[in-house]
Formats: structure tokens, sequence, C-alpha cells
């Protein structure tokens, strides 16, 4: 039973890269594809997690990295994995040196080595503990990245089956797998493919659909219990979106971004300026809700929040006020007859729009128990009282909206002393003419100066665009102000 879900675990982690293309006739490559892929991880039918992978060219052969982060329970069973993993390979794709970070169930390790002579050198950190280790091997070995790569550039002719030596940065080993080429069969969504069977896992066949340029198209374990395919970013960005909001173990160290230097005791800050570098130019630039923002360079951008903003972009123009941010939208029920009534109840007595949102956003931070899940809509989390911080940015939405205040749902960076930038989600009311980012799940207005604003908009295709930063984007400290 612990070999088994082991191996369902480890599948998540054996992917080459993606993305379909129809093929009459399946030729030796020359090389990999070279390109970023992602992969939705589905056990029974149910998204369990999620898998990205870069190839790209590198001295001597090619850079393969890989990050993901997958929750299984099966027969009783539960783990938890997430994994950030480096591979430099040469240019027939056997192994040069590796860098594996992993955490299983909450225990984090990592390793690293280097391949020469038929040696693997081995460095691996876990528990505060580092040990050495060699491995002495013969011919050559190969990473699991690469395993449905390595008949493409050899022979992949039908009936053809190839032998060779894989590392597993799991059990820290050498191991023998077999690789077969069934033959020309379309996925079970019509794609053109090669069929692959490896037997990378004991008693169970691992089934690999591949296009003609290398990239993997589907796996499947156990006959489609545990099922791997490649998917567009978009399909996969409320998902992760979702996850990294949550602020979920399983994503956690992935979504997390370090600042560099670190921000020094956040609570007492008053400005804030960082470059943001990895930004995806695609991306509208937000403004507003006591930040600014603008380009510095291809990839970045510097965003300046609080007494940092310059004092002529802090006293731009009013802002005009948006119909739809007074109106009720799908889970920010602002007409819903118990939040109309709340709302009014809160804000009996108050004049000033500030007073008000200040006391909505103090019940609602008070009201909701914060969990790692999300509560739902606005009347739902009003009638649980439990959700994380994207409930309770459209609790208060609702409250504000229903009061007469126009209100927008966001979603960016916080700074969590000690740890780093984490995703996260609050609301920005328009009062007096400026709008004003308010976080009911700290209970701040205005919000801190670490509130970052990417994103606005509560629906998950507002949500997909942090798939193309997640993971990649890295953060500079140009000025704290105090």
């Amino acid at each position: 039973m612990k070999i088994a879900l082991r191996v369902l675990i480890a599948l998540a982690f054996t992917l080459a890269a993606v993305f379909p293309a129809a093929a009459d006739q399946f030729k030796k490559l020359d090389k990999p594809p070279l390109s970023e892929r992602w992969f939705g991880i589905y056990v029974d039918n149910e998204r369990v997690g999620f898998y990205r992978q870069v190839i790209s060219e590198a001295p001597d052969g090619y850079r393969i990295e890989g990050d993901g982060s997958v929750r299984m329970k099966v027969m009783g069973f539960s783990k938890e994995s997430s994994m950030r993993e480096t591979y430099l390979v040469g240019k027939g794709l056997a192994l040069r040196s590796f860098e594996v970070e992993q955490a299983v169930n909450g225990s984090a390790s990592r390793i690293s080595g280097k391949v020469a002579s038929n040696i693997m050198r081995i460095t691996s950190v876990a528990n505060g503990k580092k040990t050495e280790k060699l491995l002495k091997y013969k011919g050559e070995v190969y990473p699991g990245p690469v395993l449905n790569l390595y008949p493409l550039m050899r022979d992949p002719s039908p009936g053809k089956s190839f032998t060779t030596l894989t590392f597993d940065p799991e059990e820290v080993k050498v191991k023998e797998v077999k690789i077969s080429v069934l033959g020309q069969e379309k996925t079970p969504d019509s794609q053109p493919a090669l069929k692959l069977r490896n037997n990378l896992y004991p008693f169970v066949n691992n089934d690999v659909w591949v296009d003609d340029q290398g990239n993997t198209l589907l796996e499947s374990v156990r006959d489609g219990l545990v099922i791997t395919r490649a998917e567009e970013p978009k399909q996969l960005g409320s998902f992760v979106g979702g996850l990294a909001l949550a602020k979920k173990d399983l994503i956690y160290d992935f979504s997390l971004v370090r600042a560099e230097p670190p921000v020094k005791d956040s609570k007492k800050l008053t400005g804030l300026s960082v470059e943001i570098s990895g930004w995806n130019d695609n991306l509208p630039l937000r403004q507003d809700g006591g930040q600014t923002v603008e380009k510095s360079g291809e990839g970045r951008i510097v965003i300046k929040t609080g007494r940092a903003v310059p004092e002529t972009a802090a006293q731009g123009k009013p802002a005009t006020p948006q119909e739809s941010y007074l109106k009720p939208a799908e889970k920010i029920e602002s007409d819903a007859p118990e939040i109309a009534a709340k709302a009014k109840e809160l804000a009996t007595g108050k004049k000033e729009p500030l007073e008000i949102a200040r006391t909505l956003a103090s019940w609602t931070s008070d009201w909701l128990h914060d969990t790692v899940e999300d509560g739902g809509g606005a009347l739902a989390s009003f009638k649980s009282r439990n959700g994380n911080c994207q409930t309770h940015a459209r609790l208060y939405t609702a409250l504000a909206r229903a009061a007469g205040i126009p209100t927008r749902f966001v979603s960016g960076l916080i700074y969590l002393d000690g740890k780093g930038f984490l995703y996260h989600s609050w609301a920005e009311s328009l009062l007096n003419g400026r709008w004003v980012a308010i976080d009911p799940t700290y209970d701040q207005v205005p919000a801190d100066p670490t509130h970052l604003k990417l994103l606005e908009g509560h629906l998950p295709e507002d949500m997909a665009p942090i798939i193309t930063i997640i993971g990649r984007i890295h953060i500079k400290v140009l000025e704290a102000k105090y």
C-alpha cells in the first residue's frame, strides 16, 4: 500500500513538455521541445495538483526546471507533496547535475548532486542534518522528466524497447527502467499520438501518449485512476490561484516570493517601493488604491505604495465611480435581505463613508473565522461565519455596496514578517473620490503599504492571470519608509 501511494505521488513529477501537434509519422528527434508547459493532475477525475516544466538550452545540453504540488487520498491514505527541481542534461539527455527541493507531508528536504565517470556525488539536507553519498553505476543515468523523450531521440519505431537507468530523487536511488514503444494511438480525446509504456512504478503500468515533437500529452496509471494531462495555463489558472490565495501548504513554498532585502517590521511601514522582475508584460498595470505602477524594463515593474507614492500622483484626478461597483454580482450578493439589513444596521448613525467602511471592515474581520478554505459567496459566508481572505473580501464588498459605497475586489501580494510576500485578496472602496485599499481579513483601513495590487475582479477568469507570474517573480526592495 505504501509503495502504491508513493507511486501515485511520484507520477506527478515524471513529465516532459506539452502541447498537441498532429502527426502522421513519428521520426527521431534531434533535440527536446524548448518551451514552458503546464499539467493538471487528477485522481478519479478530481483535480488534485499541478506541475509546470520549462526546458531550455544550456551549455552542451539542456536545463529542465519543474515545480509542482499534489494532494492525494487513496484507499484511506493521504499524502501531500511539493517539488521544485532543476536538472542539467547533456545533448543526449544524460544527467550531469541536479538540485531538488521537496516537501512530503510537511517534511522538507533538499538534495543536489553532480555526475562524472559513472559516479553520482550527492549532498542531502533534511531536518537540519547534512549527509554525503556516492552512487556508482554502469552506463548513463537519466532524470525522470526526460524518460518520455528518450525513445523519440533514439528510435520511435513501434515495437522498440529500451532499458536504461533513471535517478529517483525521493528515494535517492538509481533504478533500471524499461520503456516500450507500443505504436501510434490517439489519446482519449482523439489527439494523434505515439503511445509509450514504462515500468517506472512497481505493479502498475505507466502509459504515456506523446506527440511528434516529444511533448507529453497524457500519462495514465492504473487504467486512468491517476491522470496527468497537458493543459493550457488558463485552465489551471483559477485552481492554482485559489490555492495560492488560500495560502495552503500545498502551494505555500511554490507561491512565496522572498524579498531582497527583507522588509523589517512591516507593521511600522508607512511607504514601500519595490521592483518586481519576472513580470508578464501582457498583464495590465493596476493603479489606484494607494499605489502607482510603472514599467522599469522588459519583464520588470516598480510598485510604490503609501508615502513612497509621489505627491503629484497621490493628488491625481478624483476617480469616477462605476455603476457596476454598486451592483450585486455572482458571490457578492449585496441585494440579499440579510446583507442589506446588516449593512444598514452597521451604518446607522455614521455620516462619513470612511467611518462606515471602517465599521464594515472591522465587523467582517470579527464575524468570519479565518480558514484556509474558501467560504464561498458573501451570503454563504455570512451564514457559516467561515472563510479565507477571498471570503472576507467578498463579504465586505457586498456590505459596502449595500451601504452605497462603490467597492471592488482585488488581489495581489502582502508581506509576512520573516517569510516574504504571499498572495492575498482584499478590497478597494471609493471614498471621497479616491480608491482606498481596505483589508477586512486583518481589519486594516487603509491597508498597510505591503499590499501590492496585481489583479482586479473576483471571478475565476479574473484570477486566472496569476498563473503567468506565480512561482517566477522576484522582488527587490528599493525603498522602505517608516
